[in-house]
C-alpha cells in the first residue's frame, strides 16, 4: 500500500494558488485512475484505488499547509505504513517553475508542510515529489507569492509539471522510486 499525500491549503480561495500544486497533482491523479477523493478522515479528504495491485490511499490535509503534519502523522498510524511508501507531492519555490525534483529522503528546506510532517514522524526519510513553482520577486513577501496565483506564461509550465509528477507517482508505484527519479529528474 501506497500513501500518497498532496500539500495544500482547503477552501476556494486557495484552489488555483501556487502553495496548492500538490493538490493539482492528486486530483489530476484520481481523475486519471477513476479514484474519488471524498472520504473525510484523520484531518483529511481521501480517496483509495488500485495501480496495477497495489493499492493506494490519496490524502488532501485538509488543516491548512503549516499543520500539514498533524494529519500525516494520523494517516501513517492508521494505515501502518512504511515510510519508504509515503509519497509526499508539494510546491518548491528553490525549483524552476514546471521542473519536478524526486528524492528518497530530504530536508524540509523552506517549506512550512514539510517542516511540520517531518517534525511529527520525526524522519525525513519517506520520498517526496516537488514541483517548482520559482523564487518570489524581490519586491514579494514568501507568503504573498506562493498565495498568488499563476500567471498566464505560467500556466502551461505547471499543467505540464502536473501531468509528469502524476505519471512519477505511478512510475514509484509500479517500477519504485529510481525509476521516477531516473525518468522524470530529466532536464528539459
Amino acid at each position: 500500500m501506497y500513501l500518497i499525500v498532496g500539500l495544500g491549503n482547503p477552501g476556494d480561495k486557495y484552489r488555483y494558488t501556487k502553495h496548492n500544486v500538490g493538490f493539482m497533482v492528486l486530483d489530476y491523479f484520481a481523475s486519471a485512475h477513476n479514484i474519488s477523493i471524498n472520504r473525510i478522515k484523520h484531518k483529511a479528504v481521501l480517496g483509495e484505488g488500485l495501480i496495477g495491485e497495489e493499492k493506494v490511499v490519496l490524502a488532501k490535509p485538509q488543516t491548512y499547509m503549516n499543520l500539514s503534519g498533524e494529519s500525516v502523522y494520523e494517516l501513517v498510524h492508521w494505515y501502518k505504513c512504511d515510510m519508504s511508501r509515503l509519497i509526499v507531492v508539494y510546491d518548491d519555490v528553490d525549483i524552476d517553475i514546471g521542473r519536478i525534483r524526486i528524492r528518497p529522503e530530504g530536508s524540509s528546506g523552506t517549506h512550512n508542510g514539510m517542516k511540520s510532517i517531518i517534525y511529527l514522524l520525526q524522519t525525513d526519510e519517506f520520498p517526496r515529489i516537488r514541483i517548482g513553482i520559482g523564487r518570489q520577486p524581490d519586491f514579494m513577501d514568501l507568503a504573498d507569492y506562493v498565495m498568488s496565483r499563476f500567471s498566464n506564461e505560467e500556466i502551461p509550465l505547471i499543467e505540464e509539471a502536473v501531468k509528469n509528477s502524476s505519471l512519477a507517482i505511478e512510475e514509484i508505484v509500479r517500477n519504485g522510486i529510481n525509476s521516477a527519479m531516473n525518468r522524470y529528474n530529466r532536464e528539459k
